[in-house]
């Protein structure tokens, strides 16, 4: 990928063309980037790696997110200036397919994916200036919300996720900087886990976009 061409992707000795360049913008080919995206994907977790039939619509809505597709988002109900809560069973491929987005558009600042028990981890060992940290200007998707546990920290309890969203919902307010999150958790869940205050900035702050909830388990 050039400057000049980022709708041309080049890994190793394969170009992958994604769409063409109108005037100033891209006109993506949906069906280029599910070959390209498959492509990747076995390049990252190998050769059995495939995207499914299935999963098509997901993938339209996805796609149409991350090159900011303002027409189709639109008509698929998506605001762009919101992230993504993406969310299913577990093995769906929600992860996966989120580290996969960011090399569609390699133009654009990636967003870092931290599992949220990894997050907890750190604020055990750290305390709060682990919220603090993840509370701060950078891009990132939090990964498996809902399965981390409760953060202790000399001996005290700390809902550590539900404190880091609280803080990236001021960022969003302030300053329009998005979240993505993938979760196993329905709205009903994430109510239960967080309470009803960071279920309401949820839904201000992210597109929710889910998995039938009879998805099978692709890792089987």
């Amino acid at each position: 990928m050039s400057k000049s061409k980022p709708h041309i992707i080049v890994e190793g000795s394969e170009s992958f063309v994604l769409g063409e360049i109108k005037g100033n913008q891209i006109t993506y080919n949906f069906e280029q980037m599910l070959v390209y995206l498959e492509s990747k994907g076995k390049s990252v977790y190998g050769q059995k790696f495939r995207l499914f039939e299935e999963d098509r619509d997901i993938l339209f809505k996805l796609c149409n997110y991350v090159i900011k597709d303002e027409v189709n988002c639109k008509k698929l109900g998506l605001d762009l200036n919101k992230g993504i809560l993406l969310s299913g069973p577990v093995g769906c491929g929600k992860t996966s397919l989120m580290q996969l987005l960011r090399y569609v558009v390699p133009h654009q600042k990636a967003y870092k994916i931290i599992p949220a028990r990894n997050i907890v981890f750190g604020f055990n060992h750290l305390g709060y200036k682990t919220i603090e940290d993840y509370g701060n200007g950078n891009y990132f998707c939090f990964d498996d919300l809902g399965v981390e546990p409760i953060g202790r920290h000399y001996g005290k309890d700390c809902n550590v996720m539900g404190e880091i969203i609280l803080s990236r919902y001021d960022l969003f307010i302030s300053t329009k900087l998005k979240t993505h999150v993938t979760t196993n958790l329905n709205a009903q869940e994430l109510e239960e886990r967080y309470g009803k205050r960071v279920r309401s900035r949820m839904r201000e702050v992210f597109n929710l976009v889910a998995f039938d909830k009879n998805t099978g388990d692709k890792r089987k």
